[in-house]
């Protein structure tokens, strides 16, 4: 290895955690080349995953765990398992959220010895992810026994905080363009916020290039011409299954390093699982986990040992020194790659590393996105009903539940699409029924008599939630059915 000189810099503490599967074959390989390339890290071991949940910590993640990537405040993790009938909840996504890691940062570039339909495209981009709300707050119910609910919730605060991030992790990479991908042109509300906190957010960076892009359409474009993106920007489950698919472009999820941002915690991690069958075996590829390792070193502006342990991975490949999932030549193993990326190290490949400043997350709280309204009125209420009932039918019997009360029924949705008045289609129905009653005295409306209308409504239906409809300034804070008028 090539001797090198660093700039002096006391050791930063990070929490390692293993993990499952092959979680301790690629994290041993990065721990020991960050070592190598001249990272000043002082590691600190910790237990979570599969062991401890069977030791019969439900959260997978012991207290000690805990305390320690608190009092790090960094952490490099190996893939963790929720092994079947031990806990229930996932513990990669406990520490994501227990830390509030709010930003999911995953990198993709093309890669030199690495070929793929798209080699000589160019590709190198970045899907910027939130990382915990949307729909993995995980909020879930049975509204029948034939049909489910699964809440989207998406705020305000959490959509400033990962279209700032966003907008200057471009300006931090030197990067030009940034897209906020998003369903908004279907679910308004939610997607939507998204799209307008980013458009405000964008104003701040002039010099960036900012487009919104529906995310069908993003996917889309990332297989026809990927080329065109720099940094991309969404919500939580279009991230999860945008980034997956920009890792399959440039070699799949063996090459993807992703890394947890909060304002107060980071977390380090290959975006693959544990992939316990290999487990073992000296045949997994360790460069995602190497990656992600690059990208802890960049956090802690120990930037002069990233770009060498970066160029020794580039170099490496390039010389045809791969793993077993690139099909091309003969494949090494685990602990081969490992020992031929040190001894690249001071060694530069033809493809040059980025060059990177110190990123800076925005500090956003939710004092700050509370939006101060003029005026908020009700107009009504959304009840949803079980019934095995046709429309027509429904509707006749809630007409015998609006006597004494102010409402007047306005519609019946069934799946999103209007049943009643009938619209002349065809909808096929379930079990699940929006009844939309309206007051035209807004003055009408009270607390009791919602009970009241509820408890006229089940005398003869089953219900099962309730939404008030309020009018935000002026505005409907709620959203039509299919067909509505």
């Amino acid at each position: 290895m090539t001797s090198q000189s660093f700039t002096a810099i006391a050791p930063s503490p990070v929490t390692v955690i293993s993990g499952d599967g092959i979680g301790p074959e690629v994290v041993a390989a990065a721990v020991r080349l960050v070592d190598a390339a001249g990272g000043r890290i002082a590691w600190e071991h910790a237990d979570a995953g599969a062991e401890v949940f069977r030791a019969g910590v439900l959260s997978g993640v012991p207290e000690a765990t805990i305390a320690s990537v608190a009092r790090t405040r960094t952490a490099l993790k190996g893939p963790l398992e929720t092994p079947v009938g031990f806990g229930e909840k996932s513990a990669n996504v406990t520490l994501r959220k227990l830390f509030e890691t709010f930003a999911n940062i995953r990198p993709v570039r093309e890669l030199p010895g690495v070929p793929t339909p798209y080699s000589g495209r160019g590709i190198d981009l970045v899907v910027v992810r939130e990382n915990v709300e949307d729909l993995y707050a995980g909020i879930e119910h049975m509204q029948t026994p034939d049909v489910a609910q699964c809440l989207k919730l998406i705020s305000r605060m959490g959509c400033q905080r990962i279209a700032s991030t966003a907008l200057a992790l471009a300006v931090a990479q030197g990067r030009t363009n940034v897209a906020v991908a998003t369903k908004a042109n279907i679910m308004k509300m939610t997607e939507g916020m998204l799209q307008r906190e980013f458009a405000s957010a964008a104003e701040k960076y002039p010099d960036l290039e900012t487009w919104h892009i529906i995310v069908d359409n993003c996917a889309h474009q990332l297989v026809k011409a990927p080329e065109q993106f720099e940094v991309i920007v969404t919500t939580n489950m279009n991230g999860d299954i945008l980034s997956d698919l920009t890792s399959a472009l440039v070699g799949g999820l063996g090459f993807a390093p992703s890394a947890n941002l909060g304002n107060e915690v980071a977390i380090f991690e290959a975006v693959h699982g544990s992939a316990p069958k290999y487990a073992g075996k000296d045949i997994a590829n360790p460069s995602a986990m190497i990656l992600s390792s690059v990208m802890l070193l960049r956090h802690l502006e120990q930037f002069e040992a990233a770009e060498n342990l970066e160029q020794a991975v580039l170099r490496t490949l390039e010389d045809g020194i791969h793993t077993q999932d690139v099909k091309v030549g003969t494949p090494v193993g685990t602990a081969e790659f490992t020992d031929a990326v040190e001894s690249r190290l001071g060694q530069r490949s033809s493809v040059p590393s980025r060059t990177h400043r110190a990123l800076s997350l925005p500090v956003i709280t939710r004092e700050q996105t509370r939006s101060e309204l003029g005026s908020r009125s009700t107009v009504g209420v959304d009840v949803f009903i079980e019934s095995m009932d046709s429309p027509g039918r429904v509707a006749e019997q809630l007409a015998r539940c609006l006597p004494g009360t102010p409402y007047s029924l306005k519609m019946i949705s069934n799946r999103g699409t209007v049943v009643w008045p009938s619209t002349g289609g065809s909808t096929g129905c379930v079990d699940h029924f929006r009844c939309r009653f309206v007051i035209s005295d807004q003055a009408g409306w009270t607390p009791t008599s919602v009970l009241g209308l509820l408890k006229n409504i089940s005398k003869i239906y089953r219900w099962m939630h309730v939404e008030k409809l309020e009018m935000l300034d002026g505005v409907p804070g709620y959203t039509r059915a299919q067909g509505e008028n």
